[in-house]
C-alpha cells in the first residue's frame, strides 16, 4: 500500500511536469535542489566527502562546498526535467539536446561491429535511453537495468524507456539476451560508474581504488564488440549535449584493462563539469565485511603506467593494545592488514610508553602516541590526523571504542569487548570452536575476516648483534612481570641460575625490567657481582630494543620483554606458571619454554592463592640445562 501511495505521488508529479515548459521545470529543479542541499545533511556530507576524495589536492574547501551545492541543484533540475522529457517524442528532444561525435558510433555499427556503450550518471543520463535508438534506428539498441524497489514506478519507467524501441534486460535474468543483441550487430548501453560490490574490479577512479563493474569489458571480449562511452552533459538551463567518445579499447586488451579505461574516461567526463555527476552516490564505498581486498574474485588492477605510490591512500587507524607483549603478538595481523590492499595507509595509535615499538614494523606508516590520562585528549589527537576510513580496535576496552566513535571514524571494527557493541558497526566474533590457539591467531583471524590473507605473513625479525671478540657473551635476564607475582619465577632461583652459568662460561648478565623491579634487580646484582650489568628501570623502550639485540639469549618470565626479544630475533628461555604458553608463548622457532602442568594451571591470576606449586616445580637445574643447550647451538 505504501509503495502504491508513492507511485500515485510520482504520477501526480509526472502529470504536473508534463504541462510545464522544460525551462520552467529546470528553474524549479534548481530551487528544490538548493532546499535539498540545506535539508539533507547526510547526503550533503556524502557529496562533500566524495568531492574531497576526488579533488582535495586540486581545489579548496570553499570550492568543493560550492560544487556540492551546485551538484544538488543540477541533479534536482535534471530529474525534474526528466519527468517530462521521458515521455516526449525523440524529435522534440533534439531541440534541447545536441550530439557530438555521433559519426564515430555510426562508423562502427555500419561496419557490422557491435558497440558496448559505457554510460555514466552525468547530467540528464535518462535521455540516453530516448536518444540512442533515435540516432541509430537501423540497429538493435538495448540496455541491462536494475529493477527499482517500487514495482509500480519500475513498471512505468520501464514502459517509458522502451517506447522508443530500446530493449531492456533485467540483470537478475542473466546476460544471454544482451550477448545475443551484440552478436546481431547491435548497441548495448551500460551504466558503469556505480559501486560494483563484490563482483567488481578494484581499479583507480580519481586515483582512489573503487569497485568497478567489469561488465562492459566482459561483454566486449565475449562478443568482439567495440567499447565506446557517452555522457549527456548539462550545457545550460534546459540545454544538454550528448558527447560520444572515440573507441576506448584496443586489440588484445584484457577485461581489467578495459574496465580501467572506462573508469579513466568517466573521470575525464566528470572533470568537464564536476557539478554534473552523481556525487551523492557512495562511489568509494567501504564494503562490509571485506574492505581488505584479498578475497575479491577480480582483485585489484593498476595500469602499467601507474604504481602503488600513485594511489590515494585508504587510511586505516589501528588502535593497538596497551600492553607491550600483546602489541608484539598483534604485529603479524598488522602486516596482514597492510598486505590486504595496496593502498592501505596504516596508522597505529598506542599508549605513549610503548608507541615507539611500532616504529620497528616497516608496514606501519605512522605511529600516533596517546596519553592514557584523558579520553578526550586521545580523541583530539586522532581528529588532528587526516580523515580515517576505518578504525580497527585490538583492545577489548570500552574506552578504545569511545576514542574512535567520538573521533567520527565512519567504520569501527573490533571484538565485542566490554559493553561496547553499540559503538561498533562491524563486530568480529571473539571465540572460535576448536583447540586452543595462540593469541596471534586471534588477531590474524580479525585481519582475515576483514578480507585480508588467511596465513600469517612472516614476522620480520631485527637481526640481533652479539658482540664477542674475546669479550664475555651478554645474556639478558628479566626477573619481573608487570601483570603480577603469579607470573614471576622465584627470585633466588633466577639468581642461582645466573650464577651457575657465569661460573661455567664467560658471560655477562644484563638485567632488564621496569622501576617496579628495582629490588629484585638489586638482589640478583648482589649475587652475581662483576658478572652483572643492572639496567632495570634505566632504559627507554628504544634502548631496551638496542641492548636486547646485543644479547645471545634472554632468560625471562612471561613478559612483554620476552615478546620484544622475539621481535629482535633473540632466542628466549621462558619460565611459565600461571599463564598458558599455547596462548601467549614466544613467537617463532628456537625458543625454550619451561613449564610444569599442575592441576590448577593455568589460572591466569595475578597472585597465587595457595602454594605457588606451578613455579616451585621449576628447578634450577632444568633452567641451567636449557640455557646451556641454547648457548651450545
Amino acid at each position: 500500500m505504501f509503495d502504491f501511495c508513492i507511485y500515485l505521488l510520482y504520477r501526480a508529479g509526472t502529470a504536473i511536469a508534463s504541462v510545464l515548459p522544460v525551462r520552467v521545470l529546470f528553474a524549479l529543479g534548481n530551487f528544490f535542489g538548493l532546499g535539498a542541499w540545506l535539508l539533507l545533511p547526510q547526503y550533503r556530507r556524502l557529496a562533500q566527502r566524495n568531492l574531497e576524495i576526488a579533488f582535495a589536492s586540486e581545489k579548496s574547501s570553499r570550492e568543493l562546498r560550492i560544487i556540492a551545492r551546485r551538484n544538488f541543484q543540477c541533479l534536482s533540475a535534471n530529474m525534474l526535467c526528466n519527468l517530462k522529457m521521458i515521455s516526449m517524442p525523440a524529435e522534440k528532444l533534439t531541440r534541447y539536446v545536441e550530439s557530438e561525435n555521433l559519426d564515430a558510433v555510426h562508423q562502427e555499427l555500419r561496419a557490422g561491429r557491435p558497440v558496448v556503450l559505457v554510460l555514466s550518471h552525468i547530467g540528464s543520463w535518462e535521455l540516453a535511453a530516448q536518444l540512442v535508438p533515435h540516432y541509430a534506428p537501423y540497429r538493435r539498441i538495448g540496455s541491462p537495468y536494475q529493477s527499482l524497489r517500487n514495482r509500480y514506478i519500475d513498471r512505468d519507467v520501464s514502459r517509458r524507456r522502451a517506447r522508443t524501441g530500446a530493449e531492456l534486460f533485467d540483470r537478475s535474468e542473466g546476460f544471454q539476451k544482451p550477448i545475443e543483441l551484440l552478436r546481431s550487430g547491435g548497441l548495448l548501453g551500460i551504466l558503469a560508474d556505480q559501486h560494483a560490490g563484490d563482483h567488481g574490479v578494484w581499479t583507480p577512479l580519481f586515483g582512489r581504488l573503487a569497485s568497478t563493474s567489469a561488465l562492459p569489458g566482459l561483454l566486449a571480449k565475449r562478443t568482439g564488440a567495440t567499447v565506446m562511452a557517452a555522457a549527456v552533459h548539462t550545457e545550460g538551463p534546459a540545454r544538454w549535449r550528448m558527447i560520444f567518445t572515440p573507441r576506448l579499447d584496443s586489440a588484445g586488451d584484457s577485461v581489467n584493462s578495459i574496465t580501467w579505461k572506462a573508469n579513466a574516461t568517466i573521470e575525464q567526463q566528470i572533470r568537464k563539469a564536476p557539478e554534473d555527476w552523481l556525487w551523492v552516490h557512495n562511489r568509494w564505498k567501504t564494503p562490509k565485511p571485506n574492505f581488505l581486498l584479498t578475497h575479491y574474485k577480480r582483485g585489484v588492477y593498476l595500469p602499467p603506467e601507474m604504481s602503488v605510490e600513485n594511489l590515494k591512500p585508504f587510511r586505516v587507524l589501528i588502535r593497538a593494545s596497551n600492553w607491550l607483549g600483546d602489541s608484539v603478538i598483534s604485529m603479524p595481523a598488522v602486516r596482514a592488514i597492510k598486505a590486504g590492499r595496496p593502498d592501505a595507509h596504516i596508522t597505529v595509535a598506542a599508549p605513549e610508553k610503548i608507541a615507539s615499538v611500532w616504529n620497528l614494523v616497516p608496514e606501519v606508516d605512522e605511529v600516533l602516541p596517546l596519553t592514557t590520562h584523558s579520553l578526550f585528549s586521545a580523541v583530539r589527537a586522532i581528529r588532528r590526523q587526516a580523515f580515517f576510513d576505518v578504525a580497527i580496535l585490538f583492545p577489548n576496552s570500552l574506552r578504545s571504542a569511545l576514542e574512535v566513535w567520538f573521533a567520527g571514524i565512519p567504520r569501527r571494527v573490533g571484538f565485542p569487548g566490554h559493553h561496547r557493541r553499540w559503538l561498533l558497526n562491524q563486530v568480529v566474533a571473539e571465540k572460535m570452536p576448536g583447540p586452543i590457539q595462540h593469541q596471534v591467531h586471534r588477531y590474524l583471524r580479525m585481519a582475515h575476516e576483514l578480507g585480508g590473507p588467511r596465513a600469517a605473513p612472516e614476522l620480520r625479525k631485527l637481526g640481533h648483534r652479539i658482540k664477542s671478540k674475546g669479550a664475555p657473551v651478554k645474556l639478558g635476564l628479566c626477573p619481573g612481570a608487570e601483570y603480577g607475582p603469579a607470573k614471576r619465577w622465584l627470585l633466588e632461583r633466577f639468581a642461582e641460575v645466573a650464577f651457575t652459568i657465569a661460573e661455567q662460561r664467560s658471560v655477562q648478565w644484563v638485567l632488564f625490567g621496569t622501576p617496579a623491579d628495582h629490588e629484585r634487580g638489586a638482589t640478583i646484582e648482589a649475587a652475581l657481582g662483576a658478572h652483572c650489568l643492572n639496567r632495570i628501570g634505566q632504559t627507554t623502550l628504544e634502548q631496551l630494543v638496542a641492548e636486547l639485540g646485543e644479547c645471545a639469549l634472554l632468560l625471562t618470565n612471561d613478559t612483554g620483554t620476552m615478546h620484544l626479544a622475539t621481535l629482535v630475533g633473540v632466542p628466549v628461555v621462558a619460565v611459565f606458571g600461571s599463564t598458558e604458553p599455547r596462548l601467549t608463548g614466544p613467537l617463532g622457532a628456537g625458543h625454550k619454554i619451561i613449564r610444569h602442568q599442575v592441576e590448577c594451571s593455568p589460572c591466569f591470576l595475578r597472585e597465587c592463592p595457595i602454594d605457588f606449586r606451578c613455579m616451585n616445580a621449576v628447578t634450577v637445574d632444568e633452567v641451567v640445562a636449557a640455557i646451556s643447550a641454547q648457548l651450545d647451538q
